[in-house]
């Protein structure tokens, strides 16, 4: 793949990645997500450091993934079992 190396910041701190090409614009936007959430905590929020802030950013989107992974595990199951009771009735008809 085609490396390249870009510069993004977070909590105002540069951060220099090796990526491929093709990863440039998600994790651009990434980094403008990280730092607008962190706005947002710092405007409602006393802290006393930038870490407790990444930190609650952290968390959500830690916790934002999991229930994510969790909907798909559950969405993937019930799909199976849909497909397969399908698979049965078709199987059945055609070997009327």
């Amino acid at each position: 793949m085609d490396k390249i190396t870009i510069n993004i910041t977070i909590a105002d701190r540069p951060y220099r990645l090796t990526i491929t090409r093709g990863d440039e614009e998600v994790l651009r936007k990434v980094a403008v997500t990280i730092n607008e959430q962190l706005k947002q905590y710092a405007e409602r929020y006393a802290y006393k450091d930038r870490q407790d802030l990444l930190a609650m950013v952290a968390i959500q989107y830690a916790t934002s993934s999991l229930k994510n992974e969790s909907e798909l595990a559950f969405r993937d199951i019930h799909l199976t079992e849909k497909l397969e009771t399908l698979d049965q009735l078709l199987s059945a008809h055609l070997t009327d």
